[in-house]
This record gives C-alpha cells, sequence and structure tokens, in this order.
C-alpha cells in the first residue's frame, strides 16, 4: 500500500455519430454569461501541509474564449514550433501559433477514439528512459484511451497512431503526464481509478508498466511534474481531486502527500481537475472548456485563454503551478519555496467546464 500523509498497432474503436446539442442542432456554443466572480481564497500553507485560511478579493485575472471547437477535452504542448496538440470529438487538431486549428494524425494509420470520453494527453521528449537505451523521442504524443481495454496510444510527429501499452481492465484511466525532470526516469505517468482508490503506473520507452504507488486517493484531469524549482515538491507528480478539493504530490517512492486544501467549490464535475506549471516567459496560458450537457457547468465547447498581461496583472511566475476547477475554471496559483503560498487568481465563465491540461505558450 502507498503510504499517505497529511502533509502493439493501433486499432481505433468504431466511430460514433456526432452528438447534438439541446436544440437538436449541432454542437451548441454558448457565448453568453460571463465571469462568476466568487469570493476568493487567498491563503499560506506551510510545506507540511497546514490549514488553509479563507479570505481575499475576486481574482483580477479571467478566461475568455479564445476558438470553439467542438467536444474539445485538452491540450498537450507545445511543440517545438510552438504549436499545440488538441484533443476533440475523438480526434486530434494542431493550435498554431496564430490561432489557427487544423486536422492532424487523420486517415489510414492516423489517429481516432470514441467521442464522448476523456482521452488526455501529454508530449514526451527524448531523454533516455532510466534502465532502457530507448527514448520516447521529441514531439511525440501519447493519448489515453478508456475502455474495456483500458491503454495508452503514441502518435508519431507526423500523425502515425498505435496502441502503445495496455493497462489492466476495470481500471479508469483519470490522467496523463510526462516525466521531463527526471526522477521518474523520464517514463510516461498513467493514473487509472478503480474502488475508490488511484494506482499509479510508471510506463518506459518500451511500453512496460511498473507500479509507483498503489492504494492512492482519487484522483482525475491534468496530471503534471513539478519542475525541480518546486520547492520540496520538486520532481513530484502532482494531481487533484475534484471531490475532496485537495492537491497531491506523489514522489517516486510512492508516497503521497497533500499539498494543499483549494478551498475552491469541490464536488464531482465542480472541483480542481485540471493543472499545469508556468514556463519562463510564458505568452499565454489555454485550457479546453468541453460542452458537457446536462451539467451544473454545461461548458462552451471552447479553447479558454489568459494572456501574458493577464498572467502578469495576477502575479504570476514561472514555476508556479496553476489549477482550474471543472466548473467555473475557478484557479489558484500555487507557490512552493520553503513553504507554500496559495492565491486565488483567475475565474472563468460561469457556464465553463475545464478538463485535462493547462498549457503554456511560448513567446
Amino acid at each position: 500500500m502507498v503510504s499517505i500523509q497529511a502533509h502493439s498497432q493501433y486499432e481505433p474503436p468504431e466511430r460514433q455519430e456526432p452528438v447534438t446539442s439541446r436544440q437538436g442542432g449541432w454542437w451548441l456554443s454558448v457565448r453568453w454569461f460571463r465571469t462568476l466572480a466568487l469570493g476568493a481564497a487567498a491563503m499560506m500553507v506551510a510545506a507540511c501541509g497546514s490549514s488553509p485560511g479563507r479570505a481575499g478579493a475576486p481574482p483580477s485575472a479571467v478566461w475568455l474564449v479564445y476558438r470553439h471547437l467542438p467536444g474539445v477535452v485538452d491540450l498537450a504542448g507545445p511543440r517545438g514550433d510552438g504549436s499545440f496538440l488538441v484533443a476533440a470529438a475523438g480526434q486530434l487538431f494542431v493550435l498554431g501559433r496564430d490561432g489557427t486549428l487544423r486536422p492532424f494524425a487523420r486517415g489510414a494509420g492516423g489517429y481516432l477514439t470514441a467521442m464522448g470520453t476523456e482521452p488526455y494527453l501529454t508530449l514526451a521528449s527524448s531523454d533516455a528512459a532510466q534502465g532502457t537505451r530507448c527514448s520516447f523521442g521529441n514531439g511525440t504524443a501519447f493519448a489515453l484511451e478508456p475502455g474495456a481495454r483500458p491503454g495508452v496510444v503514441m502518435i508519431s510527429p507526423r500523425g502515425r497512431a498505435r496502441r502503445f501499452a495496455s493497462l489492466p481492465p476495470g481500471r479508469f484511466l483519470s490522467g496523463i503526464a510526462f516525466d521531463s525532470t527526471g526522477r521518474f526516469g523520464h517514463r510516461l505517468l498513467v493514473t487509472a481509478g478503480s474502488g475508490g482508490r488511484t494506482t499509479v503506473f510508471g510506463i518506459g520507452c518500451d511500453g512496460r508498466l511498473s507500479i509507483v504507488a498503489a492504494g492512492a486517493p482519487a484522483v482525475e484531469g491534468g496530471i503534471a511534474v513539478a519542475p525541480a524549482t518546486f520547492g520540496r515538491f520538486g520532481g513530484d507528480l502532482i494531481a487533484a481531486d475534484e471531490t475532496s478539493g485537495r492537491v497531491y504530490a506523489v514522489d517516486p517512492a510512492g508516497q503521497v502527500i497533500t499539498l494543499a486544501q483549494s478551498a475552491l467549490p469541490a464536488g464531482g464535475d465542480i472541483g480542481v481537475e485540471s493543472a499545469g506549471f508556468v514556463p519562463p516567459r510564458a505568452a499565454a496560458a489555454y485550457l479546453a472548456d468541453r460542452f458537457s450537457a446536462p451539467n451544473k457547468h454545461p461548458g462552451d465547447n471552447a479553447i479558454l485563454r489568459l494572456s501574458a498581461a493577464q498572467l502578469a496583472q495576477a502575479g504570476i511566475r514561472a514555476g508556479d503551478l496553476l489549477i482550474a476547477t471543472e466548473g467555473g475554471a475557478k484557479t489558484i496559483d500555487i507557490r512552493c519555496m520553503a513553504t507554500c503560498t496559495i492565491r486565488y487568481v483567475a475565474a472563468g465563465p460561469a457556464i465553463a467546464h475545464a478538463e485535462g491540461h493547462i498549457v503554456f505558450a511560448p513567446l
């Protein structure tokens, strides 16, 4: 059991019919409603996980609709040219630096998965995986393949897809990240839930699985590996639990620590979901806003954006961790050095249904 402290060839499934809105048309784009200014959580927590305070003013930054895209569920990147991969409606797109969207990995040998699932994405690098002579290769993407045969699909930079690894059946795949720091051996990290608990798997570039942590708390969404500068949690896997509102850190030994209590609204399809670390010289942040009806936060089929000016105005710095709720994209900034500080810094449209990772464009 994990120690918890308080402190082959890819065979895509059959394509489903497009989902329609309640009006019977194509995906519904909901542009009305703007920001729900909520009482904020400005707090200081020690790196050992003390209780946060509950006070503050409404956030200074607002996630705004950048592009509409039916079925958008996650973004990964940036790639070498500054573009992003976008998972939407069971397919992949490339979001260019100029904001244009174009299809990617289509046709024979391309990528296709069932609509209505959460095939979260990550990009790998060419660092050699520990204990092997192989590497994943720069620009290679990996997507979760939920369902009866859970696994991970590899998509090459040229758009060729194949099944890369299979996970034990009966698991709910809830997150994927790449260890760019090397503390986990430059492996893929996948979270898989069963019976209300989570197993963290490490996957090497040879496709072999190992268990990093078993019996961990439930987590879901855009998990991320912390940079070395993130205080005592540098190099740990960071994952959030929407039900409890907690943010966890998992170290390579499988030890799980409560990094923070978000003090944001919690619950299914409401609480903390998306994570991302701010790189040096970030030009913008992006987050998927998925249409999900019927739901208290039905979403808008959009890619949301925080500009560089908004990041600066909110006092968000390189190395900070941003965590956003699924309902309304309410966002906190966690900065860890000797201790960790938490600030409520941004909110999205009240209807937003945030999913997946928070990603950042380079200047």
